[in-house]
């Protein structure tokens, strides 16, 4: 505890003598100050002793000491030592009348206790306050690095709370909540993190004060030995922070970025067995691909798995500032749900991810990007139908044709799924498609348009009703002799016999992927 009024009053050999403000003595005093001057408050910073012998001080007129008084206490001055014996054989009654109705602390200091007396106290004791709390931030730092070694990032978490009688609370590079101690914890850390975001935007080491978890003052510190933040801590306590607890804070956050930087140096090294895995099963050496994976990338292997291509959605984007949020999200999705993902970077551009159908992985990228433009997310992925190692390389060619499709599409995420089960005619909606169909119909939309017949309504009703006379020519209105006349036409003008099916359909999807030129 650093010095307190009541501490110097009970000194045994500063004989001071407590004339006022007897119920605020536990103030801390910061320093011990003289000054004569008639207004010392622009030379002071707040918790000082002010000693005074009143040398140019008008100590009987009572408004001035109430004056003097007042700025004393708006200065956050914690006490008034005044030395009695040398300009006044005691406390002149103006000023202690007026120390008393402002309940402000004032000492009588005998004539044989000089000032630097007094100093040399405060000092010491402030000295002293200062030892014991490194001396206490050093076996907090042993506690700690005790716990990282034994235990992991969880026990310094609880250690942490513990020492600081508070809470405590790591997040990882997504701004989901890790650990956290005591256990009631979890939720008040979860409201922070918008508070995570934002300080993930600044360059690390950076830190923050934030309130918004009750009566709580919440530090949160950023994680990582580089400018990107690798992590955060967030710190609850009553009150600020003292020395001792700033100490373990200190350390905290240093054992916790030396652990985040250690599993990053293993997430690299796993992230290039991972390769090895995945270009192996799409090789065809499924049965290597297993050896290779072991216990670490076994799991996803054993169930059903999805296969998901990433890749900007920019397409003059050269390096990928999209890919490591991607990364990290996904990968934190499967840490909190203690699953296994298989995540490669094939090249600045494209990300392939192996993850258990029907699990966390999956479920956060459908939630993430399902629902968004592709301009708006600044991602694309084409997710694979379920498959296992025998069918990943089919697998994979299913996530780049949904990939394509997305792209296409101006979607951020579509899944094989999705086109299997629909149509096929949206997927031809691009501008070489069009330009044939354009092509191919040109000359019976130029036709029509003299007003000599209706060819392509004709043709496009013929081909609804597959072919069948009278089916299509009730639908037009006309007697079937006109309808046979109108497809013979089609067939000298287009060159092209509707006998063959190849042309049939290329005539269907040509009439359902343009529109009539006049109408432009």
């Amino acid at each position: 505890m650093p010095p307190t009024l009541a501490s110097l009053a009970q000194h045994s050999a500063l004989k001071l003598t407590v004339r006022a403000g007897e119920d605020h003595l536990e103030r801390p005093v910061r320093w011990a100050h003289v000054s004569e001057l008639a207004d010392p408050v622009p030379y002071l910073e707040g918790g000082e002793l002010l000693l005074v012998t009143a040398i140019t001080l008008d100590a009987e007129d009572r408004e001035a000491m109430r004056r003097y008084v007042h700025r004393l206490v708006g200065a956050g001055v914690v006490g008034l030592g005044f030395a009695v014996g040398v300009h006044y054989e005691d406390v002149p009654d103006a000023l202690l009348d007026a120390a008393r109705e402002a309940d402000f602390p004032l000492l009588a200091v005998p004539r044989r206790t000089p000032f630097i007396a007094i100093s040399k106290a405060v000092s010491a004791a402030i000295a002293a306050d200062q030892y014991r709390a490194v001396t206490a931030g050093f076996e907090a730092q042993r506690e700690l690095t005790r716990a990282a070694l034994a235990e992991g990032p969880g026990a310094v978490v609880a250690r942490l709370a513990a020492y600081v009688d508070g809470w405590a609370a790591l997040y990882d590079a997504s701004g989901a909540v890790v650990s956290a101690s005591p256990e009631w914890a979890g939720r008040r850390a979860a409201r922070l993190t918008a508070g995570v975001k934002r300080l993930r935007e600044r360059a690390a080491p950076a830190s923050a004060v934030v309130g918004d978890t009750g009566d709580d003052r919440v530090e949160l510190q950023s994680l990582g030995s580089g400018r990107r933040v690798r992590g955060a801590l967030a710190v609850g306590t009553g009150a600020p922070l003292g020395t001792a607890e700033r100490y373990a804070v200190h350390s905290a956050v240093a054992l916790l970025t030396l652990s985040t930087e250690r599993s990053r140096s293993l997430q690299r090294a796993e992230q290039r067995l991972g390769t090895a895995v995945l270009r192996m099963l799409l090789s065809g050496q499924q049965d290597h691909a297993r050896a290779v994976a072991g216990e670490l990338y076994g799991a996803v292997l054993d169930a059903p798995f999805r296969l998901l291509i990433a890749e900007p959605a920019d397409a003059e984007e050269e390096a990928a500032p999209w890919l490591q949020p991607l990364v990290e999200s996904l990968e934190s999705a499967a840490s909190r749900a203690g699953e296994t993902v298989l995540v490669v970077p094939e090249s600045e551009r494209r990300l392939v991810v192996l993850a258990a159908d029907g699990g966390a992985v999956v479920r956060a990228c459908l939630d993430a990007y399902a629902p968004k433009e592709a301009e708006e997310a600044g991602v694309l992925v084409g997710l694979s139908a379920p498959a296992g190692p025998i069918t990943s390389a089919g697998a994979y060619k299913q996530a780049e044709q949904a990939l394509s499709v997305a792209r296409r599409r101006g979607r951020a995420l579509v899944e094989q799924e999705e086109l299997a089960a629909g149509s096929i005619v949206p997927l031809l909606a691009d501008d070489a498609v069009r330009a044939f169909a354009d092509g191919m119909l040109r000359a019976l939309y130029e036709h029509d348009a003299t007003g000599r017949g209706d060819l392509v309504a004709s043709l496009r009703a013929w081909l609804s009703r597959h072919g069948q006379w009278d089916a299509a020519a009730a639908d037009l209105g006309v007697h079937r002799h006109t309808l046979r006349y109108r497809m013979r036409r089609v067939e000298e003008i287009l060159g092209r016999s509707l006998d063959d099916p190849d042309v049939r359909m290329e005539l269907w999807l040509a009439l359902k992927t343009t529109t009539d030129p006049a109408s432009d």
